[in-house]
């Protein structure tokens, strides 16, 4: 709990339990991408009482803070993943919802050369895929359909 106190000082927010135990369910899902209820879950299952408005507005302090990073992958449903010191991009599976984390030093290199082609510098980005497993049905459909 020590870090977690340490963690939140640093960002300048004040230290509260729903604070603590919110970074704490973050930390100890490293690598997914947690959900406001998903969290509100973890806190439930815990025995915590924790309501989900206060989840939604911690998780909102700490983004402004940087200590997690949003996305809005599918359909404007944000997720939550803690903030890294290393950049990577994501991959969406439209079928299963997984999230796979992955970084590509050529993609990042021809992103570079992109920007710096069209006379800007690159600030920052995010790369989001969205795939489905070859051979899925929806797969095969848009095959057929190509083919007509």
């Amino acid at each position: 709990m020590a870090d977690q106190n340490h963690e939140l000082r640093r960002a300048g927010l004040k230290v509260t339990l729903p604070r603590v135990k919110i970074l704490q369910i973050l930390e100890s899902s490293a690598g997914e991408h947690l959900s406001a209820e998903d969290v509100y879950k973890a806190l439930l299952d815990a025995g915590e009482d924790v309501g989900l408005a206060t989840v939604y507005r911690v998780l909102t302090q700490f983004e402004s803070a940087g200590l997690v990073m949003r996305h809005n992958f599918d359909g404007g449903h944000a997720v939550f993943e803690m903030s890294h010191d290393e950049h990577h991009d994501h991959m969406v599976c439209l079928e299963s919802g997984q999230i796979i984390e992955f970084y590509d030093e050529q993609i990042e290199r021809r992103q570079q050369e992109i920007v710096e082609e069209h006379g800007y510098e690159l600030v920052d980005h995010a790369l989001v895929l969205y795939v489905r497993p070859k051979g899925s049905r929806a797969t095969r459909q848009e095959g057929i359909k190509k083919s007509s």
